[in-house]
């Protein structure tokens, strides 16, 4: 019932979330698209702003200026949340009836010698040790949303009652506020604007474009790919670089692009494939105990006679059928993986990341920031026929250096370039000091150019101008061609065009240089002056990609990942990035295309497509959910705003360093350095760490299972049990021990070449085949100490069922005593062996210790459990859980047994993999 509330909860949230997305996107795109009076007319607002009943009848009917989020869970929710899961509930339900058989009964039979603590004690340690790590963990990662909500300013300036300015509180602000922007202020809710001064914008944290926008007050026409390319509205959560601007609020707090993020990441994480595939597993080993148990139950009831006896037996072989130390040795993996991480410069926040890692088979990364250097190159200076001049780089300089406004990447990267090329160029060198300003015409978008004018030492005064190459078209009427300067004809234009078309199809973002010599003096200087200009050539910039990018996204495909591209920029660019880091493109979407289709189209295509670009972040998200929803087990890698929603639906968040807090709250691993190839060692570390836990969920399932079949056959057949309950859990304590050394054992390279996700059916499937195999050794065994050791060393050859013909009293119930302490010791020992060894045989599908050997510490581990098992019925300590002495001949006896049951286990492990496909 949780469950279904739970997932109609999730249900009505995206539908609602999509409702309000939906009206937001309804508001921003008529705002967008309509004049300012009929924007202030919609809002019901004047260009004084509004008074306090305005305000108090807007708030009523928009809201407020809050972005609300889960609720913090309470202590005694997220402990419960901690402590109870199928794991724990086994460990629960075995202390439970540990503390009735070892506690209980003995105080209500007056049995002091039977009262022991030792079980319970053990149980509830693991459960505590389980518990308090995952709270631990978890507890961790409440802090995502604090840390987005903390991103925005805590007042804003609005125009109320008529034009008076005033401060007010962030959420005090309603929809038709008239507010005021100036550089770094952040933006308090999404906002047409009215009037604009040299305004640009980042919205890097929202879109993952590094380059600022420019925003104006003209109307657009409303068909803008997503809507943060509106070019007459500002967003929630992104920052004024340079200039100012009026503006009118349009929406507020949820319904903002920036609440709807919030709402996204606020959210309960997504149950991720480790998680599933987990629970999954806790539930075939709680099926399999619902039926051994009242089947062991009532065939010893029917065979003994006394059903109490045979019910603590049949809650024994529940003890036996569980992995006890199961969340100690996952837990154990997973900090062992978290530890190796750490050594490569890798924070690992959700330890169950590292398994989701390796199960990885979809990566999806950003762009910017995570496969380029987030840092604008200048690749060519060019002349118009396409050859390098570094004249054109020297009057790009005096245009960068000498403008006041606003320096984007791409003057730091011309500036720099020049700095470069003085040493081999002496034309490039104090250019700074050979030139002064005269004046500027600042870049606005609608000219799409910025003029500087400057003159040398000797008077001569020049205006060189830079911007997007169709603009700086329009205002030549000569270019320098062929060493000449010609007039602008039209083949030249098209020349032009082609070499521009060339270096964008490349990727490469490009931008015209002209000049123009003596133009208007100082005073009369204007946009009217850009004109018959001389076109120089042009500027080629690279975001380039990252060293490692290339030898990380192969070492990902060798590894069976395929690696996606969703970026919130151009197609053009990020194809050109593609290629440069050997990524094939074999489809490309738009964010445009995927809003037109539902999430069946998207989830079939998205599987095809390997570049998605001009993404929102719910676009991202979106793509990662209905991959997963495929079964694919999806990885996102990101470092922006942009990318948290994305990264809380994938089953492993990845970001940098250098991320925005938010992107580094979302994230479940951290990579310290920006060497890419650290996602190899990870998705290794993660493999590893998957096939060790499976190792022992499987080895150790199969194994017990075989021993409750065995004990069936026995409960049926023997007429004294064939082990009691102590030494039953005591045989798993000691097992569980020598397999706490899996976590470092060794993995196949073979293995580590594909992901793999849990598969609970085989860990059923795995234990029907293997766990049998044991059991025929184990009947032998019976045979033996039933037929030949015991009434050899105890009776005179009289077997148990004819003690009572030959004795009698006191001398019989120490015969029978006897007979069953050195049967139980014989199984006892076997039954160690056999379960410890057959390790070595599950731990790998090639030939152990020829072609695959563990590591030395479960070697030696499993050695000295072994040793210490077969040394305990000669103990005072084995005496007392009911053992005695095994006589000598027994251990001839053992050897040949357990080497031919290594070989039938090899053999079934074979035909399995056969079968399977694979062993793990």
């Amino acid at each position: 019932m949780n469950r279904i509330q739970k997932n109609n909860g999730a249900v009505k949230k995206r539908i609602d979330s999509a409702a309000r997305r939906e009206q937001a996107s309804a508001v921003i795109h008529f705002a967008a698209a309509s004049k300012i009076p009929a924007v202030l007319k919609k809002f019901n607002t004047t260009l004084g702003g509004l008074t306090e009943k305005d305000v108090t009848a807007s708030r009523s009917a928009y809201g407020n200026n809050k972005v609300t989020h889960e609720k913090k869970k309470t202590l005694p929710r997220r402990l419960a949340e901690a402590f109870i899961n199928p794991f724990t509930a086994i460990l629960f339900c075995l202390a439970f009836v540990s503390a009735i058989t070892d506690i209980i009964l003995p105080l209500i039979q007056n049995s002091p010698d039977d009262f022991s603590l030792k079980t319970v004690v053990i149980i509830l340690t693991m459960v505590l040790i389980s518990g308090t790590l995952r709270f631990f963990q978890e507890s961790r990662s409440g802090s995502a949303t604090e840390k987005l909500l903390g991103m925005i300013t805590t007042t804003c300036t609005v125009d109320r009652e008529g034009g008076a300015t005033q401060e007010i509180p962030l959420d005090e602000a309603v929809v038709g506020d008239i507010i005021h922007l100036s550089a770094g202020d952040m933006i308090p809710a999404d906002a047409r604007i009215i009037h604009a001064k040299d305004l640009f914008v980042s919205q890097a944290a929202l879109t993952g474009e590094s380059e600022p926008t420019e925003k104006t007050p003209l109307a657009c026409d409303g068909t803008a790919g997503t809507v943060t390319d509106y070019t007459n509205i500002v967003f929630m959560g992104s920052n004024v670089i340079s200039g100012s601007a009026t503006a009118v609020i349009i929406s507020v707090g949820d319904d903002t692009l920036f609440g709807s993020m919030a709402s996204s990441v606020a959210g309960e994480a997504v149950e991720t494939s480790f998680t599933k595939g987990v629970n999954a597993i806790s539930w075939v080993l709680i099926r399999f105990m619902f039926v051994m148990v009242p089947v062991v139950f009532v065939i010893n009831g029917l065979t003994k006679g006394d059903w109490l006896e045979a019910f603590l037996f049949g809650i024994s072989i529940a003890v036996g059928l569980t992995p006890e130390m199961l969340p100690m040795i996952v837990t154990t993996c997973l900090a062992k993986g978290a530890v190796s991480m750490s050594k490569k410069k890798t924070i690992v926040k959700n330890l169950n990341a590292i398994q989701n890692f390796g199960a990885m088979d979809i990566l999806c990364t950003d762009k910017t920031g995570t496969l380029t250097q987030e840092r604008v190159v200048l690749e060519y200076s060019l002349d118009v026929m396409g050859n390098k001049d570094n004249r054109v780089l020297r009057h790009a300089y005096l245009n960068s250096y000498f403008q006041t406004g606003y320096k984007n990447l791409m003057d730091h990267a011309i500036i720099r370039k020049t700095e470069e090329e003085e040493a081999s160029d002496p034309r490039l060198t104090d250019l700074s000091e050979t030139y002064t300003k005269v004046d500027e015409i600042p870049f606005d978008f609608a000219r799409r150019r910025l003029s500087t004018v400057v003159s040398d030492k000797n008077g001569k005064t020049q205006m060189v101008t830079k911007g997007a190459v169709e603009e700086m078209l329009s205002i030549c009427a000569f270019a320098e061609y062929k060493g000449r300067v010609e007039p602008l004809t039209d083949e030249i234009r098209e020349n032009i065009l082609k070499t521009v078309d060339a270096y964008n199809n490349d990727g490469m973002r490009v931008i015209a240089v002209a000049q123009k010599t003596n133009p208007s003096p100082v005073g009369t200087f204007g946009v009217k002056d850009e004109c018959g200009m001389v076109l120089m050539g042009y500027l080629a910039f690279l975001d380039p990609p990252k060293e490692s990018a290339f030898a990380a996204i192969k070492a990902l495909r060798e590894y069976g990942v395929t690696t996606k591209i969703l970026t919130g920029d151009n197609e053009k660019v990020t194809q050109f990035i593609c290629r440069q880091v050997g990524l094939k493109i074999n489809n490309l979407l738009l964010g445009s295309d995927i809003d037109k289709m539902d999430d069946f189209t998207l989830a079939k295509m998205a599987e095809r497509t390997d570049v998605f670009a001009k993404l929102s972040p719910d676009q991202k998200a979106r793509i990662v959910t209905v991959l997963r929803e495929k079964g694919h087990t999806v990885g996102f890698m990101g470092d922006g705003i942009n990318d948290a929603a994305a990264m809380k639906s994938a089953d492993v968040g990845i970001s940098v360093d250098s991320a925005v807090d938010i992107a580094k709250e979302s994230a479940d691993i951290i990579l310290l350095e920006k060497d890419l190839m650290i996602l190899e060692q990870g998705i290794i570390e993660g493999r590893k760490t998957y096939a060790n836990m499976n190792k022992y969920i499987k080895m150790t399932a199969s194994s017990n299972f075989g021993n409750m079949f065995s004990v069936l056959a026995a409960s049926a057949l023997l007429p004294f049990l064939p082990m009691q309950s102590a030494q039953l859990i005591f045989l798993n304590l000691i097992y569980d021990l020598t397999c706490t050394a899996i976590p470092w054992d060794n993995v196949d390279e073979d293995f580590l070449k594909r992901p793999r996700n849990w598969d609970a059916s085989s860990v059923g499937s795995f234990m029907l085949w293997l766990g049998p195999t044991s059991s025929i050794f184990d009947w032998t065994t019976y045979a033996v100490m039933y037929f030949v050791f015991c009434p050899m060393f105890i009776s005179g050859g009289v077997l148990y069922n004819d003690l009572a013909s030959h004795f009698s009293g006191a001398e019989l119930a120490q015969m029978q005593i006897s007979y069953t302490a050195l049967f139980q010791a014989g199984w006892f020992v076997e039954s160690m062996w056999s379960q410890t060894m057959v390790i070595h045989m599950i731990r790998t599908d090639k030939l152990p210790f020829i072609q695959s050997r563990a590591s030395a510490g479960l070697t030696l581990l499993t050695f000295i459990g072994c040793g210490v098992v077969t040394a305990l019925p000669f103990t005072a300590f084995g005496a007392s859980l009911g053992f005695m002495p095994l006589p000598s001949l027994y251990f001839a006896y053992l050897a040949p047994c357990i080497i031919l049951y290594m070989c039938l286990a090899t053999s079934v492990k074979k035909a399995y993999v056969r079968h399977f496909g694979d062993l793990l």
